[in-house]
């Protein structure tokens, strides 16, 4: 049994990554444990052969005089059966190891290395997974429960354990299917008495962020800044980035040769939009640039203090600038955090020559005018 402890050990060692020290230490806390409860004496100690694998175990009793407490104490004459140096007062240690416990310590050893190894692996995930926490995992579609309602949990294999993506970090537009491979971003790591909950997202906005982390170098690096980030899960991003370096084109680093970088993060977000734009310390340039791909004739700065502009495009852009049910200027509005107001150059030439009524936005104007003039 001895050689075949350390073998086991050993092998533990390698394959799971657990010191076998570690698992040594808790064979010999636990069997110490359990002997003391069978011989009423917690005075027991349990030594594990480091060399040999062979278990011993030894019981502490105090030399008396007259012994009142068997269970504690020997007598002088018995001690010094042991060993004659003994004198009154000192603690006695004597080998208790039996046939009896050599048949049944190794049941309770495989045990105890069973419930050790449970123990560490989750120590082990736990502290993985919290290194990872606000960083990006990959995992495979392990599973999808139904629960009430449309309420909908995927699970995905890690590996050594798996992370838990709920309804609500869900995109709409996604599907998930067994085996498929994911990106997702660790939104929290809790402790429970089994295995450790990882919970990701697809939705949250820094996923898009870390994937432009892991695709570009110059972002990974510092050269490059994404400086804000305004997103709508599964329909459309808007990035804003930025360099010192006046060698690097923040935008086209960002987009690469032939919009090849940025390909490969909409194919991971299953086909969902991404508008780069370059980001500027001048409020009014900025906003320009955060409405693209439409183009901008004026921003003019209305407030400095509410953070409101009024931005003027061509009245072919006007649609474009505005996107669909009002999500490109929702987004310019996100990313920079200004409110936007857009008009179209010819409804702004009437407005200065005042021929417009003030209810013309209520009572005339057609549906894309309203939202034009809608504050994001």
């Amino acid at each position: 049994m001895a050689s075949e402890l350390l073998l086991a050990l050993e092998q533990l060692e390698k394959e799971r990554g657990i010191d076998k020290e570690v698992i040594i230490a808790a064979i010999e806390e636990g069997i110490e444990k359990s002997y003391a409860g069978d011989i009423k004496n917690e005075n027991v100690k349990v030594v594990v052969d480091r060399e040999t694998g062979s278990i011993e175990i030894f019981e502490r009793k105090t030399v008396v005089e007259e012994v009142e407490d068997p269970k504690k104490e020997i007598s002088l004459e018995e001690a010094r059966e042991i060993d004659p140096e003994f004198e009154v007062g000192e603690e006695a240690e004597f080998d208790i190891t039996s046939t009896d416990f050599k048949r049944t310590v190794a049941q309770q050893a495989k045990q105890i290395i069973i419930q050790k190894l449970r123990e560490e692996e989750r120590a082990m995930i736990l502290e993985q997974f919290t290194d990872k926490l606000n960083s990006i995992v990959s995992g495979t579609v392990q599973r999808v429960e139904h629960r009430d309602g449309d309420d909908k949990v995927v699970y995905l294999d890690m590996g050594k354990t798996e992370a838990v993506l709920p309804q609500k970090e869900q995109v709409p537009t996604e599907t998930y299917r067994f085996g498929e491979r994911l990106k997702a971003f660790v939104l929290d790591v809790k402790k429970t008495s089994k295995e450790p909950k990882i919970i990701v997202s697809r939705t949250h906005p820094a996923l898009v962020k870390k994937l432009f982390e892991l695709e570009v170098p110059e972002i990974a690096d510092g050269t490059v800044e994404i400086m804000s980030l305004a997103r709508e899960a599964g329909s459309r991003s808007k990035l804003a980035v930025y360099s010192e370096n006046e060698d690097i084109e923040p935008v086209g680093a960002c987009v690469g040769q032939k919009g090849t970088r940025v390909q490969v993060i909409v194919d991971e977000l299953k086909g969902e939009r991404i508008d780069v734009v370059k980001w500027s310390e001048d409020p009014a340039e900025f906003i320009g640039a955060s409405l693209s791909p439409a183009k901008v004739v004026s921003v003019e700065i209305l407030s400095e203090e509410e953070k409101s502009a009024e931005v003027i495009v061509p009245d072919a852009q006007l649609s474009l600038a505005i996107g669909k049910e009002g999500q490109n200027v929702r987004l310019a509005a996100k990313l920079t955090g200004w409110k936007i107001d857009i008009k179209s150059e010819s409804l702004a030439r009437e407005e200065a020559s005042g021929s417009v009524a003030d209810d013309l936005f209520i009572t005339d104007a057609d549906e894309e005018t309203e939202e034009a003039n809608a504050e994001v």
